[in-house]
């Protein structure tokens, strides 16, 4: 198996894995939060993402961290860490996501992936906004091909990394 650093240096794609079992139930704590109506707890950092599966069409609710939330759009931005490997982007993909809750929030969502350039904004906003999550996140980050001293980030940046916005969806569609 390759090093990383090797890989990034000879251009191959970083695939992140999976998340073992006791780190993926540390990450669905958030979901019990939500079913027991405490979601504004949490403020608008996370958001529970329902989506239909692109094969199964069985219902499932994916917690997602929230890098940026704009108040008068109610739009979230989320990183997808594996990318569009990702199931619960690719299901999204096949089939539009059916609900978003975060904080008080509850709503019917739309959603758009950001470009290059958005990516590259909101990434150096969170670092401003968030320095110590950044540094906590800056292993996972430089393997992303981030890197903070970086004046044009958006260009180091692999293209595995995937922002989605989700937004309330308008009442005409």
């Amino acid at each position: 198996m390759k090093d990383t650093m090797t890989m990034l240096a000879g251009h191959a794609t970083y695939q992140p894995r999976r998340p073992r079992r006791l780190v993926r139930l540390l990450f669905r704590l958030p979901i019990f939060i939500y079913r027991c109506h405490l979601g504004w707890l949490l403020g608008h950092r996370f958001l529970l993402l329902t989506h239909r599966g692109r094969r199964s069409s069985a219902t499932h609710e994916t917690m997602l961290e929230v890098l940026h939330y704009d108040p008068a759009t109610r739009e979230s931005v989320v990183l997808s860490g594996m990318g569009t490997r990702a199931d619960w982007y690719r299901n999204i993909e096949a089939h539009p996501a059916l609900a978003v809750r975060t904080g008080r929030l509850h709503y019917a969502p739309a959603h758009r992936v950001l470009t290059r350039a958005e990516v590259g904004a909101v990434m150096a906003r969170f670092a401003r906004e968030h320095s110590w999550e950044a540094r906590l996140m800056a292993p996972v980050l430089k393997r992303l091909g981030w890197s903070a001293g970086d004046g044009q980030r958006e260009r180091g940046l692999s293209p595995d990394v995937v922002l989605v916005a989700f937004r309330p969806r308008s009442a005409g569609g």
